[in-house]
């Protein structure tokens, strides 16, 4: 089967469109891992994604804080932590405002990590986009943005009980 099949065989209802679309959701965040982890030396994307959001915070962030803003468990992002202070990419330190909380702090390794290797990868992000106008590329920005409300929206009906429908 060719993608253009695929395409041509989920194109005719809203319905397929909407399974088209988050099967590519999918797909696509399973390329870019694999492309990323191949590229990116010493740490893997899901890494470099949470050194990403340790960087831009204005303060340290809980385990369960960082797991919320990445879309996973407290324990996932532990896991990842503790990978990256192995590496000496970020601290682990106890948080300031909750002593049963735990909070990950970039070292000088991160800050070199972002101000010399980091440039390759965002070549390669300019390649991703590259085939946008500026347009497309502002429409795609906003209808991502609003799959967070539909993402908000199934994680409203997946809390109701179980054995209830979606």
């Amino acid at each position: 089967m060719e993608l253009k099949d695929l395409i041509d065989r989920f194109s005719d209802t809203e319905e397929n469109q909407g399974k088209a679309i988050f099967s590519t959701l999918f797909i696509a965040a399973n390329k870019l891992q694999t492309i990323f982890d191949s590229h990116i030396p010493d740490i893997s994307l899901k890494q470099f994604m949470l050194l990403s959001i340790v960087r831009q915070s204005e303060k340290p962030l809980t385990f369960t804080q960082l797991g919320d803003l990445l879309g996973c468990s407290r324990q996932n992002i532990k896991k990842l932590a503790g990978v990256l202070e192995k590496k000496g990419y970020v601290t682990i330190q106890q948080s300031p405002t909750d002593a049963r909380a735990l909070t990950i702090c970039p070292s000088l390794k991160t800050r070199d990590f972002f101000q010399k290797d980091f440039v390759v990868y965002q070549k390669e992000l300019r390649y991703l986009f590259e085939i946008y106008t500026e347009e497309e590329i502002n429409t795609f920005f906003h209808l991502f943005m609003k799959l967070y409300a539909g993402i908000e929206n199934l994680e409203q009906k997946a809390g109701r009980k179980e054995g209830e429908s979606l």
